[in-house]
C-alpha cells in the first residue's frame, strides 16, 4: 500500500523539495535580474508568475508529505487544496488570450496548459486517493511534479534567455 502512506514517499518528497526549492529561488533572482524587460512587455509578468508557481508547487506538495505523524485525511486535505489553489492560479495565466502571439501553441501547450491540468488534477486525485484507500493515492503525484518542473524550466528558458535575443 505505498500509494497511501506517506512514510513510503520520504525521499520522492526529500529530492524534490530540494530540485523544485533550488530551482524557483534561481529563478526569482533571475527574473529580479531582468525585471525591466519582463514588466515592459504585456505577456511576461503573467509568464513570470506561473514559472514561479509551477517550480514552487513541487516545493510544497513535497512538504506535506514530509510533515512527520500526519493522517491521511490532514494530507489529503493539504493535496486537495494545493492542487485546487494552485491549479486554478495556474489555469487563470494559461488562458489562451494570455499566451503571447510570439509564442507558439504546441510550446504553450506544453510550458502552460498541459502543467496547470496536471497541477489542477494530480494532487486532488491524490487526496482523494489517500482519503478513500483508491486511485492509487500518492502515485498521481509524480505527473503533477513532472510536468510542473518541465512547465516551469520551458518558461525559465524563455524568461531568461529568448527576451533577450
Amino acid at each position: 500500500m505505498n500509494g497511501y502512506s506517506a512514510e513510503a514517499w520520504t525521499d520522492f518528497a526529500v529530492a524534490t523539495a530540494g530540485a523544485s526549492a533550488a530551482l524557483a529561488g534561481l529563478v526569482f533572482v533571475a527574473v529580479s535580474l531582468n525585471l525591466r524587460v519582463i514588466l515592459d512587455d504585456t505577456h511576461l509578468p503573467g509568464r513570470a508568475a506561473q514559472t514561479l508557481v509551477l517550480l514552487a508547487v513541487p516545493l510544497f506538495l513535497a512538504l506535506v508529505v514530509l510533515v512527520p505523524g500526519q493522517g491521511e485525511v490532514a494530507l489529503a486535505v493539504e493535496l486537495v487544496v494545493i492542487g485546487l489553489v494552485a491549479g486554478w492560479v495556474l489555469v487563470r495565466l494559461a488562458l489562451p488570450r494570455r499566451r503571447a502571439p510570439q509564442q507558439p501553441v504546441p510550446a504553450w501547450l506544453v510550458t502552460a496548459w498541459a502543467p496547470a491540468t496536471a497541477v489542477l488534477v494530480a494532487p486532488v486525485v491524490a487526496g482523494l486517493g489517500v482519503a478513500t484507500g483508491t486511485v492509487g493515492g500518492l502515485y498521481w503525484l509524480p505527473a503533477a511534479v513532472l510536468l510542473a518542473l518541465l512547465g516551469g524550466l520551458g518558461n525559465a528558458w524563455a524568461l531568461l534567455v529568448e527576451i533577450l535575443r
